[in-house]
């Protein structure tokens, strides 16, 4: 026996608007499309999006900084560049809903990013996912992809990295990483005494003891390399509050000069009258192109995360840029 299928097809049409329809036991309803705020997927910060314009997208390259983990790589946003150093991005609280519409738009997966490590172009990387960072002291925009590295900076671990609309015109050059040795070490200490007295800092019991972080970096331009150090008085160089009263962070940084290392730079932070923020060298570049590089530093509150820059002067490094929420802390 052949069985045969009739396949029926009914059209039901009704005016715009509200109506109910009963048909065979189901119950079906005809509305007009909700409102923009009610589609499925919205978020809060898009439904008050729509309620008030959010500020501009920034117009200039972004920089962002991170750590490299085999084949791929986490960054996140340090600001924007500018034609006088870094900007901060518009804060959250100041405009609900910017954070997540700069995400969307400015680090969708597919977008391409040009990596560089201790000033030179090593590599780029391709956005897989995006997200925001809650660790840090504002909520800040941050990307996940595939790196891909050149052969000499195979053991490169920090990143910063520049949009590749506008970096990818830069060269390749040679990579190099450094590392400190004894003299530059005993340099470190020798820095440290000069700067505690200037400072008006407590002695702390034990000088070396007290140095948490020491690095080595050569800027292209420079006749020697420079050593950087940051020295803690009753903290650590992490997140969370001190762990003794009086606690207090000196950071310095040394440049080579005829064979000795000269004091360039000085940041102390007393926790008591300006809170905790520690300091630590990340990396250097020229990021906005002008011919002399930058120092960016990754800095650690009590609550928080945030970055500082330092840019070159006449007499030696000035802070540029630092976050809204870690301000405070004499330097020069």
């Amino acid at each position: 026996m052949v069985r045969r299928w009739l396949t029926l097809f009914v059209i039901v049409t009704a005016p715009s608007g509200c109506d109910n329809v009963a048909w065979g036991g189901f119950d079906m309803r005809l509305e007009a499309p909700p409102p923009r705020a009610e589609v499925a997927g919205s978020t809060p910060s898009e439904v008050e999006a729509t309620d008030a314009p959010l500020p501009e997208l920034p117009a200039g390259p972004i920089l962002l900084a991170g750590v490299r983990d085999g084949s791929s790589a986490t960054l996140r946003v340090v600001g924007e560049v500018g034609p006088e150093g870094l900007l901060p991005l518009t804060r959250e609280e100041d405009a609900p809903g910017f954070t997540e519409h700069f995400t969307r738009q400015l680090l969708a997966p597919g977008r391409e990013f040009i990596l560089f490590s201790e000033g030179v172009r090593v590599g780029r990387m391709t956005v897989s996912e995006s997200q925001i960072d809650g660790t840090f002291c504002q909520p800040r925009p941050t990307v996940t992809g595939v790196v891909e590295m050149v052969p000499d900076a195979a053991n490169a671990v920090r990143l910063l990295a520049l949009p590749a609309e506008g970096a990818a015109a830069r060269p390749f050059e040679t990579h190099r990483s450094w590392t400190h040795d004894y003299d530059q070490r005993v340099a470190s200490l020798s820095l440290a005494q000069q700067a505690i007295p200037v400072v008006g800092a407590a002695w702390p019991p034990s000088l070396l003891e007290s140095r948490a972080d020491i690095q080595v970096f050569r800027l292209p331009d420079a006749s020697g390399p420079s050593v950087v150090a940051t020295f803690l008085y009753g903290d650590r160089l992490a997140q969370g509050g001190p762990t003794a009263e009086g606690a207090y962070s000196l950071f310095v940084m040394g440049t080579q000069a005829d064979g000795d290392y000269r004091r360039s730079f000085t940041w102390y932070r007393p926790v008591q009258t300006e809170g905790k923020g520690a300091p630590r060298f990340f990396d250097h570049l020229d990021w906005d192109g002008d011919g002399s590089s930058e120092v960016l530093l990754d800095v650690f509150g009590a609550e928080g995360r945030w970055y500082a820059a330092l840019e070159r002067a006449t007499d030696g490094w000035n802070r540029s840029f630092q976050d809204s929420c870690g301000a405070g802390g004499a330097a020069g």
